[in-house]
């Protein structure tokens, strides 16, 4: 019999259970939340497997969960005052199921969540029993490879940002100018080290909110978060522009109408050579009216310790960094299956001053006669109405975005008065997107949707000496977009399943030179910015199951970014479009005590944006060229014993600029008989055809270990190594410098108890220095190395409580 499985169900949960494991009380702590969340927190934490036949089920809501007790009574309270019913297949397996008709409480509501699953349901034709429960921080992938990171992972992020989340997945690569003003990258798609008028690479989102545009990663912290979720590759049809390398969500806990409750988690770090750090986070759920209305409400603060020191000014621990920020949800039930959500977020950042070395000292200290501080400043707002029905339903939301990220470089000359560079980014966002999804009888699921945006990302730039700078030419570029796609989900045998799509946008560029002392400039710029672009980003992908163990899958995706204009040598020029093409092919197994994944993607770049270095020695956005890009990227997990977990993951790439443009010029290999003189004048120069910061290899290594100590709470050790290769900071002569070839170590333990877990943790075990991101700088790069080492030993201690 044929079952429909949610996206966040796509692969089960398995387990190997014994039926006395399966009936004997476990102690269950589930969050308050949509039920097919609830489900993979049961099965995970009993030891079973739980199959789930209808999506608008998925969506119930259900209050939190806490006690001991046995399976079937915690299916029973999870599926309370709801149109289910648990069906014991075996021992350990389970189905939920549609109850009768007879059996349906009248009046009970079907309840759409804010964060529903961005991608339509795959359809799979039984539940499928292949592994042992997988630990709390184990990868799981659903049938397109999209990586999930349940909500353990965002606590065992402790508080932190996105850093945690580069750490874990050696898929995804950031730069390293400091939290706030770092550039993701995802399947080795990467293209600029500066914060510029270009888009990012990477769409980033909180629920359904997208949080960026232009604007660099704001590096929320991962607090009080379900699950995130990493999809790999262009995601055009469903995300738009902006999505090349990929897409990061952060899925927030929901409020809980039914249940008060609270959490808090408070920690302290020592750094050898360095500052303390401390953070702290509090959580209150407050169900203002019960059934109807619930608040959630999340706070957080935390100061890392600086490490590097500045010889020049004779300061210790300069590159200190203060968070603060939080979020308020709340949840509207008016009944008949409407919804309103609304969600305040809010976060500041202030970096005293960069965390970047030079080669002169001990690699934790450089040179500079003044501070380099800077300043993240992000703000969204979001209002999301949804209704469901009983085979589709609907979601509209509006969404309200700012960044402020100011910026001061030390412009020096040597042998000169010192002098800076001060730059300040501001971008304003503004989105609707509203989508009807469904099934039809037949399983087959499809989704349609439309999406209006205006974005305006306006820099203003100033430099000259300390006392004395002057305002250059900034640029203001803005994007107005209307936006149409669908999606179909197609079951077309019991094995094979396919999955097709497609996103029409058509968008209006605009732009103008600020600050300009010359009004023809200002002029041209105006003109040349005036712009219409109209794509369609087609997608098909297919999945076909060889047995219970072993699927594959292939997909192609399309992706792309708008045309903009920048500044170069004093003069305001256009860039053009750049987009992407990617086809993969991937192949999963799933046994006992192992499973794993691998995937192949070739991908082609087109007009390529990225950042050089100009004449004065400022950051310039040019189209480059045409590149391709091939990665391979594998997971292996095994289980040799119930207490025991290994996990390996890598990623090779080879990422090439194949067709530079008619500015650049690529030194061939072989230079024994290369007569420079053939190189054209004016052109930039290029060691190799290497695209920037992506390495050839990186890759993971870890285990873990966890045992019961019966009253005392359960016991939980884990060690990690993490490997980042060599790669290139940028194009060009300056740019054109290595970074990486970085192993970092961490090992942590901790003891959860009812309702309090206290944890230590350790990294940078050997305190190796490194070099993560060659640049801190682009002025004075010509005149020494950079480099941006690894934050020395730190040691952590911290403990977190529920209420």
């Amino acid at each position: 019999m044929r079952c429909l499985s949610l996206t966040m169900l796509a692969l089960p949960l398995a387990a190997l259970a014994s039926p006395a494991q399966a009936e004997a009380p476990v102690r269950i702590d589930i969050a308050a939340g949509r039920l097919d969340t609830a489900i993979i927190a049961l099965g995970r934490q009993a030891g079973i497997s739980i199959g789930l036949t209808d999506r608008q089920i998925g969506a119930h809501r259900v209050r939190r969960l806490r006690g001991t007790m046995t399976t079937r009574e915690a299916l029973d309270r999870l599926l309370e005052a709801s149109d289910a019913r648990a069906v014991r297949l075996a021992a350990d397996h389970w189905r939920i199921v549609r109850a009768p008709v007879t059996a349906r409480r009248s009046g009970a509501p079907i309840r759409l969540a804010m964060a529903v699953p961005s991608s339509l349901p795959e359809p799979i034709h039984e539940i499928v029993v292949t592994a042992q429960r997988p630990p709390p921080e184990a990868l799981t992938r659903d049938t397109f490879g999209h990586i999930r990171l349940e909500g353990d992972f965002a606590l065992g992020g402790q508080g932190r940002g996105s850093d945690a989340l580069v750490e874990r997945l050696p898929t995804l690569g950031s730069t390293q100018l400091g939290p706030g003003r770092n550039r993701l990258f995802l399947r080795a798609i990467s293209d600029s080290s500066f914060n510029g008028p270009t888009q990012a690479v990477v769409g980033q989102y909180l629920g359904s909110a997208r949080l960026n545009y232009n604007a660099p990663d704001p590096d929320l912290r991962l607090v009080d978060l379900a699950t995130v979720e990493v999809r790999q590759g262009p995601q055009g049809t469903l995300y738009g522009a902006g999505t090349l390398g990929g897409v990061i969500r952060l899925l927030p806990n929901l409020p809980d109408s039914r249940d008060w409750q609270a959490a808090q988690s408070l920690s302290l770090a020592a750094t050898q050579n360095g500052d303390p750090s401390f953070d702290g986070s509090a959580m209150l759920n407050i169900p203002v009216v019960e059934g109807a209305v619930g608040l959630r409400a999340v706070v957080y603060g935390a100061r890392d310790g600086g490490y590097i020191d500045d010889r020049l000014r004779g300061r210790n621990d300069i590159n200190r960094v203060d968070t603060v920020g939080g979020r308020v949800l709340a949840r509207i039930e008016p009944g008949a299956g409407w919804t309103i959500d609304m969600m305040a977020a809010a976060q500041d950042i202030d970096g005293r001053d960069s965390q970047y070395a030079d080669r002169l000292g001990d690699g934790l200290d450089r040179a500079s006669p003044f501070a380099q501080p800077f300043r993240s400043r992000f703000r969204l707002g979001q209002l999301a109405v949804g209704k469901q029905w009983d085979s589709f339903e609907l979601l509209s939301t509006t969404t309200l975005t700012g960044l402020d990220l100011t910026e001061t470089f030390d412009a020096s000359v040597p042998g000169q008065a010192p002098s800076l560079f001060r730059q300040r980014g501001e971008t304003r966002l503004v989105t609707n997107e509203t989508r009807l999804s469904g099934e039809t009888a037949g399983g087959i699921g499809w989704l349609v949707g439309t999406s209006l945006l205006s974005n305006r990302y306006r820099i203003r730039r100033a430099r000259g000496e300390v006392a004395r700078a002057a305002a250059i030419t900034g640029i203001e570029n803005g994007v107005d977009e209307a936006t149409a796609y669908a999606d179909l989900a197609i079951p077309a045998t019991d094995r094979l399943f396919l999955d097709l799509g497609g996103r029409l946008s058509h968008m209006r560029l605009s732009g103008e030179a600020l600050d300009s002392p010359f009004l023809s400039v200002a002029a041209l710029a105006r003109s040349n910015a005036r712009r219409t672009q109209t794509a369609f980003l087609p997608s098909a992908g297919l999945r076909y199951r060889f047995s219970d163990g072993l699927s594959a899958h292939a997909r192609y995706q399309e992706g792309f970014r708008p045309g903009g204009i920048g500044v170069r040598d004093q003069m305001v020029r256009r860039y053009r479009p750049d987009t992407v093409s990617a086809v993969e092919a991937g192949l999963a197994f799933s046994a006992d005590t192992l499973s794993g994944d691998v995937t192949l993607a070739y991908t082609r770049w087109r007009n390529i944006q990225a950042d050089l270095i100009d004449a004065d020695g400022l950051p310039a956005t040019e189209n480059i060229g045409n590149g391709r890009i091939v990665t391979l990227d594998a997971t292996l997990a095994w289980r040799p014993v119930s207490a025991v977990s290994i996990e390996a993951s890598a990623v090779w790439a080879d990422s090439r600029l194949v067709t530079p443009a008619a500015g650049i010029f690529v030194l061939p290999a072989n230079r024994a008989n290369f007569d420079f003189a053939s190189i054209p004048a004016g052109a930039v120069v290029a060691e190799t055809n290497d695209l920037p910061n992506v390495a050839r290899f990186s890759g993971r290594l870890a285990g873990s270990y966890r045992a019961s100590l019966g009253a005392v709470g359960d016991l939980s050790i884990s060690g990690s190594l993490r490997y980042v290769g060599r790669s290139r900071l940028g194009i060009g002569p300056v740019l054109g410098v290595q970074q990486g070839d970085v192993l970092d170590t961490g090992v942590s333990a901790s003891l959860a108890r009812e309702r309090s877990t206290f944890w230590i943790q350790a990294t940078n075990l050997f305190d190796a220095r490194g070099n993560r991101f060659a640049l801190g700088s682009p002025f004075t790069l010509p005149w020494g190395e950079q480099t941006t080492p690894l934050r020395p030993r730190t040691i952590r201690i911290g403990a977190d409580f529920s209420f």
